[in-house]
């Protein structure tokens, strides 16, 4: 399979499960998917609104399920895939985990265009100027699409 295929196919879950969340009013349109050596290790959805959790993340999620399936704090080995650039909480916490590569649709500045403050951070903290080559943005049309869905429901923000 093609580079530019496998990405197509990992967004595409991401963006179903952020979907799952969006539809059950989770939260705001952020999925992720974890792989490593081929194989999808976890997935989440954002769970801040369900869980009444400022940290519950679709990155966030997915990561603390791929710990508890690969019994380890260490994502060594893994890539994640995540339909909107990660905000900087999440951003550290793949660092911290040490994730080996990001993929991400909607940038940081899409993400504002739907209510959400990701931009303020980014300018307060900055440095993704650093972080060449860790994060890489992959199929943006699809998740700006699911974005725009998001933004005619008229969900809450935060």
């Amino acid at each position: 399979m093609k580079e530019e295929e496998i990405h197509k196919k990992y967004m595409k879950l991401a963006i179903e499960e952020a979907r799952t969340g969006i539809l059950n009013n989770h939260g705001g349109p952020f999925g992720s998917v974890i792989v490593k050596d081929g194989e999808i290790i976890a997935t989440g959805h954002n769970r801040v609104l369900l869980n009444n959790d400022a940290t519950a993340h679709g990155e966030i999620e997915a990561m603390r399920a791929a710990g508890m399936k690969l019994h380890t704090y260490d994502l060594s080995g893994c890539t994640i895939y995540t339909t909107g650039e990660p905000c900087h909480m999440c951003l550290c916490a793949c660092m911290w985990a040490n994730i080996d590569k990001i993929y991400y649709g909607c940038t940081i500045e899409d993400n504002g265009l739907i209510g959400f403050r990701d931009d303020k951070f980014d300018k307060i903290f900055g440095g993704r100027d650093k972080l060449e080559g860790f994060m890489t943005e992959v199929e943006r049309q699809s998740c700006l699409e699911l974005f725009n869905f998001y933004r005619t429901l008229r969900r809450q923000t935060y």
